[in-house]
């Protein structure tokens, strides 16, 4: 049925949440006298990381902003910042800026792990910089108090019950809602694709900069693609990489939904490794490409009867569990070899329990996912629509179940979009360049073509005939020469357009062959 008392559940929640955010929250004693002045950033070499490492050379800093930009004058919050700068300072051209994806990746940790990379890439042509969004790493946190079961990465998302049942899904993301409502409060409330572009806006201020270059990828392309939208003048080179559907109405929910596709279109790359002859006994699946979905489809049914855990309480592996272990190895072939060992440990084990230890997202991060799809825009309420939708998505992809049209915490989140939702259009600078993989899991290239479309002449495609997510600089994800060779043909071009401002003619293809324009 339809929700009923929308409006008194959200007078009741907003009550329960104007207390829990009081302690994270700061009004900086400058905020009046100097609103409008840029912040500054006091730079430090980063501190070493929980396993003791950090990026070489990195610098991180602190930059106050805006709980809420409509109130200037109001609570700051602190995102935490880093750059690398320059080894060649006279061949610095400007400022790159590397924007995560998720929501809630870290680009502080992306830019520890791909800096130094990146910056030889593009032989110093910039300082490389990066921020953790709000709610993400060491800025400002929020806490949904979440139990350790909703933080299983396999119950974050909706994966439907046995047979499609989305009673559970529906009950677990009720209780999900009211609990990032009643104690992430005002600040999971900021959480938004909207306030990030307005976060890097104030970081280009507090750095000094007329314009940025970007790398975003993943969540991070609309984050880059909102930007590129509001400003426009502040964009320098563009560079969006593994990009969604920009739909205004859909958002996030469009993007989960393309992931049933998106499965099937790149399920065959596994399959076609885990049959392999070259495989050894425990990572051979199949002895045919086309057997190994079949038998991975058979697995997770009987798996779907198997409880959560064992008699002795152990955690034990189950059908959504294969599912979701399935759905995130598809991201980068490298992790092939760990799907393909839990399934053939799963057909081996006939009738016996599989143990397995199940993933779990951290606190800060189920709440910045949380809020970021639930603030953007708003979800439908009516749970028979999601069934409906559960069991004819589950009929046409199988591999996925039904778990990309099922219930979020959405469905019953209190708050409207406080921003309206950005369409993209093809006013501004020819700036950017898209890369995106033909078999991409998550963002399928159905989906980055309408971000192509959106852009019109703004935009140049680079697709890559391979599979996975994340583009550039991605060559180690993958295990075929051919695909290095495809992979390698888009490093350059997008190397080529943050060098030199050179962008291909027309859209192209990269193959093991080279580039081939359209």
């Amino acid at each position: 049925m339809a929700l009923t008392k929308r409006a008194q559940r959200k007078a009741l929640l907003l009550t329960l949440s104007s207390a829990a955010v009081a302690a994270t929250l700061a009004a900086p004693a400058q905020a009046t006298a100097g609103q409008h002045a840029s912040p500054t950033l006091a730079w430090k070499p980063c501190a070493a990381d929980s396993a003791g490492s950090t990026g070489a050379g990195m610098e991180c800093a602190t930059l106050p902003v805006p709980l809420d930009y409509r109130k200037p004058t109001g609570p700051h919050i602190s995102i935490a910042v880093s750059r690398l700068r320059s080894d060649r300072p006279t061949a610095r051209r400007g400022t790159l800026l590397v924007i995560p994806g998720g929501p809630g990746g870290s680009g502080n940790g992306k830019l520890a792990i791909v800096g130094e990379g990146l910056r030889k890439e593009t032989r110093g042509a910039y300082d490389i910089v990066s921020l953790d969004p709000r709610g993400v790493g060491d800025s400002t946190r929020a806490d949904c108090k979440l139990g350790e079961d909703d933080l299983d990465v396999a119950h974050l998302r909706p994966w439907p019950g046995p047979d499609g049942d989305i009673s559970d899904s529906v009950k677990r993301a009720r209780r999900m809602a009211e609990s990032c409502t009643r104690n992430g409060g005002e600040l999971i409330r900021s959480f938004s694709t909207a306030n990030e572009v307005r976060d890097i806006d104030r970081f280009r201020q507090a750095l000094g900069e007329e314009k940025l270059s970007a790398w975003g990828t993943s969540y991070g392309t609309y984050v880059g693609a909102v930007y590129a939208q509001k400003y426009p003048e502040r964009t320098d080179r563009w560079v969006l990489d593994s990009s969604g559907d920009p739909d205004p109405s859909r958002a996030e929910r469009g993007w989960l939904a393309n992931m049933s596709g998106a499965a099937d279109d790149r399920f065959p790359d596994f399959a076609k490794w885990a049959a392999d002859p070259r495989r050894d006994k425990k990572h051979r699946v199949a002895e045919r490409p086309e057997d190994v979905r079949p038998l991975f489809l058979s697995l997770a049914a009987k798996l779907d009867r198997v409880p959560d855990r064992s008699a002795d309480g152990k955690p034990q592996l189950t059908g959504n569990q294969l599912r979701a272990t399935m759905q995130q190895a598809l991201y980068s072939d490298t992790s092939f070899d760990r799907l393909a060992a839990l399934i053939v440990s799963a057909r081996d084990a006939g009738d016996k329990p599989v143990p397995f230890e199940p993933a779990r997202a951290t606190s800060s991060e189920a709440a910045v996912s949380i809020g970021v799809i639930c603030n953007d825009v708003r979800w439908t309420g009516s749970i028979p629509d999601y069934a409906r939708d559960v069991k004819a998505d589950r009929a046409r992809h199988p591999l996925t179940a039904g778990m990309p049209v099922g219930v979020m915490p959405c469905a019953f989140w209190p708050y409207d979009p406080a921003d309206k939702p950005a369409r993209i259009t093809s006013d501004g600078p020819k700036n950017v360049l898209m890369v995106q993989y033909l078999r991409d899991p998550a963002t399928p290239h159905r989906g980055a073509l309408k971000m192509r479309e959106a852009f019109g002449d703004r935009a140049r495609m680079v697709s890559v005939n391979a599979g996975g997510h994340g583009v550039y600089l991605g060559s180690g994800d993958l295990v075929d020469s051919g695909d290095k060779r495809a992979n390698a043909c888009a490093d350059r071009a997008v190397t080529t357009f943050l060098t030199t401002g050179h962008r291909p003619a027309s859209d192209a293809l990269c193959t093991a062959a080279g580039m081939e324009t359209k």
